[in-house]
């Protein structure tokens, strides 16, 4: 088994796309909360010819991850990171949302930052609504507060209170903005071990959480960003594995957010959808 590590948390459809095409002579440790979920992945990618070692990960735990870091690390020299996991808004509440999109996000760059090899990189699965203005605009000394907090001290800024965060679109929404300026924000540490950390948004990406999306009263809005986009189409996950292995590869880019959404966003901004 090879002592080059990826390491892919988070075991879906998006997951399994970027274990795949840069799990190749590698070993892949691929981590879930769901133990059913992440046999299933396992085996799928076993039978691709991956030598895969799987690990439980909870990354709204502190302890949970840095478990998992150390064990990729025990594994041999940790080359990828890939962070997919998260909740939308259809699934949790605002509260659950911020403490595993937000801060679990955090918290792998915190606990990875201390493993990656020299010459490695990370990647970051945020979203879209990262990109969407339905919210209030940060202020540039909040954007420094999300981007610099320590991780464990984030859900006691004034901006993530309940009162600020009233439901789990608002909680989805900042989280995906906090993935960006965290990400910039590790780049700067991570390349003092001589590795590299981006962000990737995709748009709407056929999957499991894409589809409890469009089950809802509101999924006419997702529909309508469908037919409004330049791509008049969703995504696919290879099509976001490409995008993740071109960051993964692409040696000059660090802290950077790399948006996959198939213009949906460019629609919003040319007044083509709402931005609401």
């Amino acid at each position: 088994m090879s002592t080059r590590v990826v390491v892919v948390i988070g075991a879906g459809g998006i997951g399994q796309a970027i274990a795949r095409r840069v799990g190749s002579g590698r070993t892949v440790l691929l981590a879930d909360l769901d133990p059913d979920k992440l046999a299933g992945a396992a085996e799928a990618l076993e039978a691709a010819g991956h030598a895969v070692r799987t690990h439980p990960v909870d990354v709204a735990s502190r302890d949970s991850v840095r478990t998992l870091a150390q064990a990729a690390a025990a594994l041999g020299d940790v080359v990828t990171v890939v962070h997919t996991a998260g909740l939308s808004p259809v699934q949790a509440s605002a509260a659950a949302i911020l403490a595993v999109d937000l801060v679990g996000v955090a918290v792998v760059l915190d606990e990875f930052g201390g493993v990656i090899a020299p010459g490695g990189a990370g990647l970051v699965v945020s979203s879209m609504a990262g990109h969407m203005r339905a919210l209030a605009p940060l202020t540039i000394e909040q954007e420094h507060a999300l981007a610099r907090t320590p991780t464990d001290e984030l859900l006691q800024l004034p901006l993530l209170g309940p009162d600020a965060v009233t439901d789990s679109g608002a909680a989805y929404a900042l989280s995906k903005r906090a993935n960006h300026l965290r990400v910039s924000a590790a780049a700067v540490t991570w390349g003092d071990r001589g590795a590299r950390v981006n962000s990737i948004s995709p748009g709407i990406i056929l999957t499991p959480l894409a589809r409890d999306e469009m089950a809802v009263p509101g999924a006419a809005g997702y529909q309508a960003m469908i037919k409004q986009s330049a791509a008049g189409r969703v995504g696919t996950t290879d099509e976001v594995a490409t995008a993740a292995a071109y960051l993964l590869n692409a040696g000059f880019v660090t802290g950077s957010d790399l948006l996959i959404d198939g213009g949906v966003i460019a629609a919003i901004n040319g007044g083509r959808l709402p931005r609401g």
